[in-house]
Parts: structure tokens; sequence; C-alpha cells
């Protein structure tokens, strides 16, 4: 699957984080989603070994990171910018969820950078802040435990966002690239008269008191979609167990 470039576009921003091990959660949980663009505004404890420890294989977002001394500078050259906010605000303001953000976000990334802005750990982003950014963004968490840490926001977002910049190369079909050919009707059909018949001859189906046995079978059958070899296997196995009950008959004679 080709990235697409205008992922390059979009700007993780990092307010005064105090864990440098959570700078490098992010960095990994970016370069997982394919976005590369890290702007720490000053980061408490930066650089650090927690961070590099943390990133993993993700430690070319770090050495690529800007880092800047104040939130206005790390958004001054974005068209858009998007805050992330777990509080109620007493001025309602533009708020949407992960899925609904990226939508957004995806259309205007060819265009300019967008940035998506986390605050400091312990207390998000300031009321000063969030009225910086054009739109809020919020993670609709359990009310029984809502606390996120700061690598697993990150990677919700850029999850989302990511899912939304490729959606028109993903198939809704699960089985578009299937190894061969899915079985005709006609040949399902050979398949459910070989089965009914060895269950006769097993002594399993009475035909005289069917009951519901064969219905539930195809049922059942019915809701994987069989494919060609997979139902010259299922016939093999039957004309092999078709085999043993004639030999077991004919040692009884």
């Amino acid at each position: 699957m080709t990235e697409p470039a205008f992922l390059s576009n979009a700007r993780i921003v990092l307010i005064n984080t105090s864990h440098p091990g959570n700078i490098g959660a992010v960095a990994r949980a970016m370069k997982n989603m394919g976005i590369s663009d890290l702007c720490l505004v000053a980061p408490q404890q930066y650089p650090h070994e927690r961070a590099v420890w943390r990133a993993a294989s993700a430690v070319d977002i770090l050495d690529n990171a800007t880092v800047v001394e104040t939130f206005e500078e790390a958004i001054a050259d974005c068209g858009l910018v998007v805050g992330t906010s777990a509080r109620g605000r007493r001025i309602p303001w533009p708020l949407v969820n992960p899925r609904v953000c990226a939508e957004k976000i995806v259309p205007e990334l060819p265009q300019h950078k967008v940035a998506l802005v986390f605050g400091r750990e312990d207390r998000g982003m300031t009321n000063e802040e969030l009225q910086r950014c054009n739109l809020h963004v919020n993670i609709p968490t359990s009310e029984a435990y809502s606390s996120l840490n700061l690598g697993m926001a990150v990677q919700v977002l850029c999850y989302e966002l990511r899912m939304a910049a490729i959606a028109d190369s993903l198939t809704a079909d699960e089985m578009a690239e299937w190894d061969t050919r899915l079985a005709t009707n006609d040949e399902v059909e050979r398949l459910f008269t070989h089965l009914e018949q060895t269950l006769i001859d097993m002594e399993f189906l009475k035909p005289e008191a069917p009951k519901q046995l064969m219905n539930r079978l195809r049922r059942m059958y019915s809701r994987i979609r069989l494919d060609d070899l997979e139902v010259q296997m299922m016939r093999g196995i039957l004309s092999t167990t078709q085999k043993w009950v004639q030999k077991a008959r004919d040692n009884d004679t």
C-alpha cells in the first residue's frame, strides 16, 4: 500500500510533557501510523534516554522532532489546529470524536499543515490554548475509568487519521485477495447432497425422521463462503468416510 504523501502535513504537538518516556511512546504511536512531524513545546525533560528507550524503532521521529518554547511557535504555520480536550467548557466550542475529527482533517492535509495538540499529562490544555484551536476533539472513554495516558491518546487519534487517509485504498471485500475462486452454487449443492448421503450411510441421519438436521447444517455452512478447494477437501473427507463405513459393514458380514 502506498503511503499517503499528505500525512507528512499532520503534526503532533505536545505541550509541557513532564515524563520523557511519554514522548518516546508518542513517537512510536506516530510511526505506527505513518506520521512523522513531532513538535515539543517546552518539554520538562528532553532529550532523555527514557524517551529513546520507549520510542523503540521510532528514534528517527525523536531525532527530527522540533522543540520550541511556546505554543504559538508550534502552530504558527498551521492552517488547522485541533486541541484535545477532556473537560467541558463554559463557552461551547466545536467538539467532535476522533473519527469525525479525522474525516475533517484529511481533506485539509494536502493544502496545509494541521496540528493535533495534546496538553500536559496532569491537566491537559489551558483554556487560553484551547481558544487558539479551530476544533476540539474528545476521546469518548468509559465513565468508570476515563484516564488515558499520553501515548494511548495519540495512538487513537493517529489511527483514526490514518484510516481516514487510506479509506479509498481499502476494500470492503474481505475475500478480495483470496487464493482461489469461490465455489459455485452447483458445487455447494453437490457437497450438501454428498454430505446427506454420507450421514445416511453412517446411520447418523435417518431418512424417515430427518427432523431439521440438514437445514441446520445448511445454515451453519451458509455462514461462511466456501471456496472450490474447500469443497473438494470436504468431499474427499466424505468419500473416505463412506469407504470406511462400507469396510466396517463388510467386516460385519
